[in-house]
């Protein structure tokens, strides 16, 4: 990509516009749309218009990896049943099963889940060689009842509190991810993948227009693979760290983003293999170097009036401003494993490393973990800056959300605003999976924001995702220990 393309003015960001324009996701019935129909008639009238010959079922997973089945075309216009086992929801990220501790218990039926298309988000699998769609879907039981443990519809449960209150959260996501060599030994560490230049990129390479044109051509094929399933990116950027690149979104609703950062993450793995590297969301991917976040922008819109809630008729901060902050501090830490769910995840929230460490929230102020961006009253909203990028998308949303649903709720009020450098000194923030894992089993509050079989479900996972990390022999160890203790 030229420094041309990128030096391009996208659509503003800013929530000024989220006002006026805030709404539910426009579902489009054209064939000529890139993403999404109306009905089953139009689903059959756009594969049709593609010469489309399979489908990916898709939908995601606790930590957000895609699972589902492919079937051809026919199969899936004529209103066939799809079913997936209740064990993918149960398994570790590496696959395994967890032992039964605390609240979570093995489901010995193994029973099936069914997939239901949200056929708002039917769209092309660019990348294919043979003409492919891929649409989203959702996940009922037997009776037709929402899984209320499927991330998707923990999102949904928490948009549906604030749509009672007569509010439409408003969100823009903002994903890093690290480009890397390709490496078969995890024993190996990662190091920056060759440029066209034909040298590793270096750190220190901040919007840097010569970064991105490095990864030109890689580049140019995510534009491509997005602007084919109708995603639209906002800005794309070089950030700190060699070889590291943030793509913001456009704002919107919130489940719509998030279907759209389960099909970006896809969609940039996927491009990067093409061009012979690999894309990872890891959120501490190499050592002394930056992590990768993926920060929140929020605000709330009035469904009534379109007017944003953060801000009175006069101009200044509402009420439901400071509580929603006032929230964000008393219960990101206990829903931060939702935020941070690995324990490569901590590695990344270390002072000196651009990050925050604590709850602290400020005016302009990027040190922070809740900063206010610099706006006029219509554009009035909260930046979240402690997601990692390894976060399911869906949960990350629903977890930030909740908590500032539940300071609105119970009028939490915030600590005083920082124009200091607060992410140096003592983390005041789990250090830890366990011990974030313990804060989101602790807090009641969020049992009926979430569910009780969610974060039953949740927890059990981590807790087994942990033990086989224990399993691990780390270098440090074997460096330090080997021969000296």
């Amino acid at each position: 990509m030229s420094a041309k393309k990128m030096s391009m003015k996208a659509a503003s960001r800013s929530p000024g516009n989220r006002a006026k324009r805030a709404k539910k996701p426009t579902v489009l019935s054209s064939p000529a749309s890139a993403r999404g129909v109306a009905d089953w008639k139009d689903a059959a009238r756009w594969l049709k218009a593609r010469g489309i010959e399979d489908i990916e079922c898709i939908t995601p997973d606790i930590a957000g990896v895609p699972r589902g089945k492919m079937m051809p075309t026919s199969k899936f216009t004529s209103n066939t049943s799809l079913a997936l086992p209740s064990a993918l929801y149960r398994h570790t990220i590496s696959g395994d099963y967890p032992d039964e501790s605390g609240s979570f218990r093995y489901e010995p039926r193994d029973n099936d889940l069914k997939l239901v298309p949200d056929l708002s988000t039917l769209t092309t699998v660019p990348w294919e060689s043979d003409p492919t769609a891929q649409v989203i879907c959702d996940v009922v039981g037997s009776d037709g009842a929402e899984v209320p443990y499927a991330p998707r519809n923990v999102l949904k449960r928490v948009i549906e509190l604030y749509e009672k209150k007569g509010w439409r959260p408003v969100v823009a996501p903002e994903i890093e991810f690290y480009l890397v060599a390709k490496n078969d030994d995890p024993d190996l560490p990662l190091t920056p993948p060759v440029g066209r230049s034909g040298r590793p990129i270096v750190a220190g390479q901040a919007y840097s227009i010569a970064g991105i044109n490095e990864f030109d051509e890689l580049i140019d094929d995510i534009y491509h693979f997005c602007e084919a399933q109708g995603l639209e990116i906002d800005t794309l950027i070089h950030e700190e760290g060699p070889a590291q690149l943030e793509i913001n979104l456009r704002h919107g609703d919130p489940l719509e983003l998030a279907d759209q950062v389960f099909y970006f993450k896809r969609t940039i793995r996927e491009a990067a293999t093409k061009h012979g590297t690999f894309a990872t969301f890891m959120a501490k991917p190499m050592q002394g170097q930056p992590g990768s976040a993926m920060h929140i922008h929020q605000s709330l819109i009035d469904i009534e009036t379109g007017r944003n809630v953060f801000s009175l008729e006069n101009g200044e901060p509402s009420p439901e401003f400071f509580h929603f902050i006032g929230g964000m501090q008393k219960y990101v830490p206990s829903t931060l494993v939702m935020m941070a769910p690995y324990v490569n995840s901590y590695r990344r929230l270390t002072p000196d490393m651009a990050c925050p460490v604590n709850t602290a929230w400020g005016y302009d102020n990027r040190t922070t973990a809740f900063r206010i961006p610099v706006s006029d009253p219509d554009s009035r909203r909260v930046e979240n800056r402690l997601p990692s990028s390894d976060a399911n998308p869906y949960l990350a949303l629903a977890a930030s959300l909740a908590c500032g649903y539940l300071g609105i709720e119970n009028l939490a009020d915030p600590s005083a605003p920082t124009a200091d450098t607060a992410n140096e000194g003592i983390v005041d923030l789990p250090r830890g999976l366990l011990e974030a894992l313990a804060l989101l089993e602790a807090e009641t509050a969020l049992v009926p924001v979430l569910s009780h079989e969610f974060i039953d479900l949740y927890a059990g996972i981590k807790r087994g995702e942990f033990e086989t990390f224990m399993e691990v022999i780390s270098p440090w160890e074997r460096e330090y220990l080997l021969l000296h203790v």
